[in-house]
């Protein structure tokens, strides 16, 4: 077995979760908890009960059980009435806390009255939060409120910038709206003036103010680029409006060779079933960085695998924690527990071959789990 010590230096461990969202913060009943642990739906379940009979189910009733107080492997009953019992808040608040993370970089483009925002995450966590700006929210803003489309541009461009001054990264949500197989050179003023005018105009016609246009999601990428800021990709896996085989990271590459991409961070997030092309792209390119978020959570007891391929090509100095938890506060710390159990097996066990030493183990953990975050992200 690898030292006593190394389990335990695993287990606290201080982690940044630099992609994450806010968890609920009002009561609601068992139909939306069930529905949230569903990353493929987008509306109600026809069986939601199907949410306890996958890996994430199980995990959350072996893993999440002790913070409620319950026995390990509590039936869903069970533990549905006691989450009950507690309310939202106090889960959310005993879960954030049990993670051990010290700052959460949060998403806030899913920012709605259901979930709690920056400072209601800081308040029940205890740790620090940090603002990631979706490009998308960026201009779907914009477009309702621009007196002249030929302004967007520049319009765009003064926006981000202002939202970037109290903010850590950009992300944009490319692989749900268009998918990767794209042009995503540098759009010229004029195509993206002649988009903002089509867009707006259609905005007349009772349509929802969602951006589609590649051109303008072309332009707000690059717009992020030239701030230097990390900008954030999700990649893979996720809902069913994701075509997932147009969201492999290889589509990038063009976008990747640019001179102009070079010298700003590119997160890849999340990356299931990508992570060895995502690993592929982190060795390649020294300015591409990534995570196994949220699989983690859904592949519950196979995420140790999980993690161990993500430890294959990439640099040690380019992986990052994060576990994308979004509703559930149980995903908050799930995605804290999962890692850390695959990271005191995984390299645990290269320890106990002797293909590691402890003391690279613990200087590679430590980068994973939180420096690299404080590289590459301008945190206090």
């Amino acid at each position: 077995m690898a030292g006593s010590s190394f389990p335990d230096f695993v287990e606290y461990v201080g982690l940044i979760d630099h992609h994450v969202h806010g968890a609920f913060h009002a009561d609601g009943d068992e139909a939306r908890f069930q529905n949230a642990l569903n990353e493929g739906n987008t509306e109600s379940l026809a069986k939601p009960e199907d949410t306890y009979n996958t890996q994430l189910g199980i995990a959350i009733r072996c893993w999440c059980s002790g913070i409620l107080d319950l026995p390990r492997h509590a039936s869903a009953a069970d533990y549905w009435s006691r989450r009950s019992e507690l309310g939202e808040l106090e889960v959310s608040r005993r879960m954030t806390r049990a993670a051990g993370v010290s700052d959460w970089l949060i998403d806030t483009g899913l920012d709605t009255a259901d979930y709690l925002g920056p400072a209601g995450m800081a308040d029940v966590s205890g740790g620090r939060t940090h603002e990631i700006i979706r490009l998308e929210v960026v201009a779907e803003q914009l477009i309702q409120k621009i007196a002249n489309p030929a302004d967007y541009a520049e319009e765009f461009g003064q926006r981000l910038q202002n939202l970037a001054l109290n903010a850590v990264g950009f992300k944009t949500v490319l692989a749900y709206r268009a998918g990767f197989d794209q042009n995503l050179s540098r759009p010229a003023p004029a195509a993206v003036a002649e988009s903002a005018r089509r867009w707006q105009e259609n905005l007349g016609t009772g349509t929802i103010a969602k951006l589609t246009d590649v051109t303008l999601m072309a332009h707000g990428i690059h717009t992020a680029v030239s701030m230097k800021l990390p900008l954030q990709f999700h990649v893979g896996f996720g809902d069913r409006d994701l075509d997932l085989h147009k969201t492999n990271p290889l589509y990038l590459l063009d976008f990747l060779r640019s001179a102009e991409v070079r010298d700003t961070p590119i997160m890849l997030l999340h990356c299931y079933p990508f992570e060895r092309e995502a690993g592929y792209l982190a060795h390649a390119f020294e300015n591409v960085y990534i995570d196994v978020g949220l699989a983690v959570n859904f592949t519950g007891s196979r995420s140790r695998n999980l993690v161990a391929r993500s430890f294959e090509l990439a640099p040690f100095s380019k992986i990052l924690y994060s576990s994308d938890a979004f509703g559930p506060a149980e995903l908050h710390y799930l995605g804290a527990r999962l890692w850390r159990n695959a990271i005191a097996k995984v390299v645990g066990g290269w320890i106990d071959d002797d293909d590691w030493s402890e003391a690279d183990a613990r200087r590679i953990v430590q980068l994973i789990a939180h420096e690299n975050a404080r590289h590459v992200y301008p945190l206090p």
